[in-house]
């Protein structure tokens, strides 16, 4: 019983996570890149306990519709830090006037069908988030796991009218974890070695 109790904390952990979908909200950008959502936002994340991350934001045009987006976190959990840099890219969609942004990640997976000669096999996956910028803030709130009890869907289509009926019902759809308030500051430039 003792060797499993280092699960706890990790079981907390995983139990509160954003929404992973195999389709977005919708199939294809509906707006153009708005120039004021490009830049460096800085934010910070705590849960209660004695877990603080600090997370930043890069957000860059990639094409007319379509932002690339550079997520760069440390975790500190008591003594530990952990870095982590991601990659993104993303666009938004509605859902009434609300605006939502779509974004694309992937994640590896092992294939373990021929287990002599397992493969990775890279599958995308997308996220939803509501967004809203205020001067110098952006205001992202994501669509939890627990959104629904229906946990995967096959269209875009199905995805936005599940997510569209419980907000008119004025369900919460939204993780407080990993909703964040962000504040737009100048990049960090590298430090210059001696």
């Amino acid at each position: 019983m003792k060797n499993l109790l280092w699960l706890l904390p990790l079981s907390f952990i995983l139990s509160a996570c954003p929404f992973e979908s195999k389709v977005p909200l919708a199939s294809a950008p509906t707006e153009l890149v708005d120039s004021s959502m490009l830049g460096y936002w800085y934010g910070i994340v705590k849960d209660g306990s004695d877990f603080f991350g600090i997370e930043a934001l890069d957000i860059s045009k990639k094409s007319d519709s379509v932002y690339a987006i550079t997520r760069y976190g440390k975790a500190v959990k008591g003594d530990i830090i952990l870095p982590d840099t991601a990659y993104f890219t993303g666009y938004t969609s509605y859902i009434g006037e609300q605006r939502f942004m779509n974004v694309e990640g992937s994640i590896e997976l092992r294939d373990l069908k021929d287990r002599k000669s397992p493969k990775m096999v890279v599958s995308k996956i997308y996220y939803a988030s509501a967004i809203e910028i205020y001067h110098d803030t952006l205001d992202v709130k994501t669509i939890t796991e627990n959104f629904s009890v229906k946990k995967f869907f096959n269209r875009p289509e199905d995805f936005k009218q599940a997510v569209s009926s419980l907000i008119n019902q004025q369900k919460d759809v939204f993780d407080d974890q990993y909703s964040l308030k962000y504040r737009k500051i100048p990049k960090p430039q590298p430090l210059k070695s001696f």
